[in-house]
């Protein structure tokens, strides 16, 4: 992918002292005898005009780290750069860079004899110098601080006189937000030490407290002259999410391997960051030196430019490669999803086929394959050209799969089917899978060769779908005729043994066997049917075979006789007598005698309600009218009758008139009135009659009495001999009339 950088704020022109101080690096070389070569790589930006030049009077402090802890100045070379380069930002012929990016490098070196050496004490080198860029997102306030370079020489360098790694390349200057960062940060080493990688915090030094560069001040000036002694300020990190182990971010996090020194991870904020590696190096497990580099990376949003891209049906992608994975599909369109701008100035699709390569000139490329098989090809966007960029195609056709069957039953006796799988691969591979759709929207199967069992004939749609390891499909349908007669005739009746009139439902439960079937029935008594299942009616008794007769629609022909399959029998006849045949109130029991013919189990029923089950049996009528009485007689073979018959129990009255009383008022016999039983009597009058034939009393109500007064009204009538009349219509409507005399005792 060819990339369109788009630096937008990052770059733009700042104050005199912030645009400067991008990055730097220390390193040495022994030359032999306490003399040593120091050289420092210092970066800056020179994008925005009135922006620090590189000091041409650098000022290079040497400390000697005394016994105590303290330093002491040994001396301060000033020096100019050796030379002064403008790096290449990119070295990508398509990147467009825009005029504000600007990055030098400038070189300082300088020779310098130490006295007191191989000495048991260390010697610092250091340069320090303000400022940072005021656009650095991950540290605090970097317009106001700069940077120390610094390296150390450590008796342990001396005594075997050392040489420093030194750093392979310098970083990328602008790298693009949400890509992929991969850039080899490793060193080389003279002696071929063990190198160790590391994120470290740059090292502050200089700031804009006062002084102009080479002049003295003390630390806080811009270029300190001499530069301030050790241990040196750690710059604050942003926090968070900044740290010196996670300067920018990143998903996944920008991280280095701390034995190759690869710097891997994807930035996905935009902005620029002050990043600093150590590189720490070893000979037999011992530390000899920290070299220390610090720089600025720049992450910028990026267009594509040049960007080879393509789609197919079920085509994946790794980066640049495509992979496509078809089933037997020898034409194939290619689609060029590549961006159409100006920067592409041709396409050129090749592919290699048959042993030689062709070519296709077009936007899209509908390709022929001959045959199955493994195949490489490439989309180039402007081919020759240094601003091109490549999809690497790589396509594996499958061999064609084919799915077949066939099956096999005994057309005339019904039995399972047996499907028998014929598919193949016409080339190398294997099916493993199949998927047998037996019956409509029923899988059956999965089995290579299923064996299947219908219950119904008649022509049926299988469907076989087959599988190879590639997950590559095929599948085939064929009709399946399916007619055979029954292999066993299954009738089941609903009632074998019953009395006439019977009728009897046939089940034919033979398989298989549909309407298109030739179906008959002889029912034994002369009667015949063609239905699947029919119903017969039997009139007459007896025991009747029965025949049944299929023959399938290809002419497949089977029966069988049921011998005296239904038993025909006559039904009981039920009856009964009772005793006494004219029941009353007074005497309500009536015995009932069963007479029925043929009868095991009886059933005795008044009024609706089974009150015996017993051949014969004796009932108390709770009440007088007409009862009911049904007989329900059934015989052995559960044919049953019935009889019913109704028994009246006659209400019977009786009516009682004292014939003397006493109304003295001392409740024994005080009042006149008839007893007996009167229950339905209606139309009732009593009247009281003395010797001259006057009516002295009077009444409708049959419990309303004659209390000895006239007209139960005060007046009270004399002793003697009066005539009582009595008159009531019975239950039944029949005139009672009774006539007595009621003695009045006083």
């Amino acid at each position: 992918m060819k990339y369109l950088y788009l630096l937008f704020a990052l770059l733009l022109s700042a104050p005199a002292y912030c645009l400067h101080i991008i990055g730097g690096v220390f390193s040495y070389e022994c030359n032999g005898g306490g003399n040593y070569t120091f050289t420092l790589k210092m970066y800056r930006d020179c994008a925005a005009a009135g922006g620090a030049n590189f000091d041409s009077n650098a000022p290079f402090s040497i400390y000697k780290q005394e016994a105590n802890g303290s330093y002491t100045l040994l001396t301060t070379i000033q020096r100019g750069p050796d030379s002064i380069e403008n790096l290449d930002p990119a070295d990508n012929p398509c990147a467009i860079i825009p005029p504000n990016v600007c990055v030098q490098e400038g070189i300082y070196t300088f020779d310098y004899q130490f006295a007191d050496w191989p000495s048991a004490s260390s010697y610092h080198i250091s340069y320090q110098r303000c400022c940072r860029n005021a656009t650095i997102s991950n540290i605090e306030t970097p317009d106001q601080v700069g940077a120390t370079f610094t390296i150390e020489l450590t008796p342990a360098s001396q005594a075997l006189c050392n040489n420093s790694p030194v750093f392979n390349t310098f970083p990328p200057i602008v790298i693009c937000v949400n890509e992929p960062l991969i850039y080899d940060h490793s060193a080389t080493d003279a002696e071929g030490d063990q190198l160790v990688y590391e994120f470290c915090s740059p090292l502050l030094g200089g700031s804009q407290g006062g002084g102009g560069p080479g002049g003295g001040g003390g630390c806080n000036v811009v270029a300190p002259n001499p530069a301030c002694p050790p241990p040196y300020a750690e710059a604050s990190f942003v926090n968070p999410p900044y740290s010196p182990i996670n300067p920018m971010g990143g998903s996944p996090q920008i991280s280095i391997n701390p034995l190759t020194g690869l710097l891997t991870g994807t930035p996905n904020v935009q902005g620029q960051f002050v990043v600093a590696i150590c590189v720490k190096e070893y000979r037999n497990g011992q530390l000899l030196s920290i070299i220390r580099r610090d720089f600025q990376f720049n992450v910028a949003v990026c267009e594509q430019l040049v960007d080879a891209d393509l789609n197919t049906p079920g085509l994946t992608s790794i980066g640049s490669d495509y992979f496509l994975n078809t089933c037997y599909n020898l034409d194939i369109p290619f689609q060029n999803l590549s961006t159409n701008n100006s920067f592409v100035d041709s396409v050129q699709w090749q592919f290699n086929i048959n042993g030689g390569v062709e070519k296709y000139n077009s936007w899209d490329a509908l390709v022929h394959f001959p045959e199955a098989g493994q195949y490489e090809g490439q989309l180039i966007l402007n081919p020759g050209s240094l601003c091109n960029d490549t999809a690497n195609i790589f396509v594996d056709i499958y061999p064609d799969l084919v799915a077949s069957f066939d099956y096999d039953y005994d057309t005339c006796y019904a039995g399972p089917v047996s499907f028998l799988d014929h598919s193949t691969i016409l080339g190398a591979g294997q099916i493993q899978k199949w998927r047998w759709e037996l019956e409509p929207n029923l899988i059956d199967s999965i089995q290579r060769n299923p064996v299947y069992i219908y219950e119904m004939p008649g022509t049926t749609f299988v469907n076989l779908e087959v599988e190879d390891e590639h997950g590559c499909k095929d599948d085939t349908t064929r009709a399946v005729v399916y007619q055979p007669v029954p292999s066993i005739i299954l009738v089941k009746p609903n009632d074998t043994i019953s009395c006439a009139p019977a009728t009897v439902f046939f089940n034919n439960q033979s398989s298989p066997i549909d309407a298109n079937y030739n179906i008959q029935w002889d029912f034994g008594d002369g009667e015949s049917s063609t239905d699947i299942s029919p119903t017969h009616v039997y009139r007459d008794t007896g025991n009747f075979d029965v025949r049944l007769e299929i023959t399938s629609p290809i002419g497949c022909y089977t029966d069988t006789t049921f011998n005296q399959l239904v038993r025909i029998l006559s039904p009981p006849v039920a009856d009964f007598s009772f005793d006494p045949t004219n029941p009353d109130n007074f005497n309500p029991d009536v015995n009932f005698f069963n007479k029925s013919i043929d009868a095991k189990y009886s059933d005795w029923y008044v009024d609706g309600r089974l009150v015996a089950q017993m051949p014969d049996f004796t009932y108390s009528f709770p009440d007088t009218g007409l009862h009911e009485v049904k007989l329900i007689v059934v015989h052995a073979e559960k044919c049953l009758d019935s009889l019913v018959q109704y028994v009246d129990v006659v209400p019977k009255v009786t009516y009682f008139m004292p014939n003397a009383f006493t109304p003295n008022n001392d409740s024994v016999n005080d009042v006149f009135v008839g007893t007996g039983v009167t229950r339905g009597v209606t139309d009732f009058n009593l009247s009281i009659w003395d010797r001259y034939g006057q009516k002295v009393f009077e009444t409708t109500k049959i419990e309303e009495p004659w209390n000895g007064q006239v007209g139960n009204n005060g007046k009270i009538a004399t002793a003697g001999v009066y005539v009582c009349v009595v008159s009531f219509t019975g239950p039944r409507g029949e005139p009672f009339k009774y006539r007595g005399y009621a003695t009045l005792v006083r």
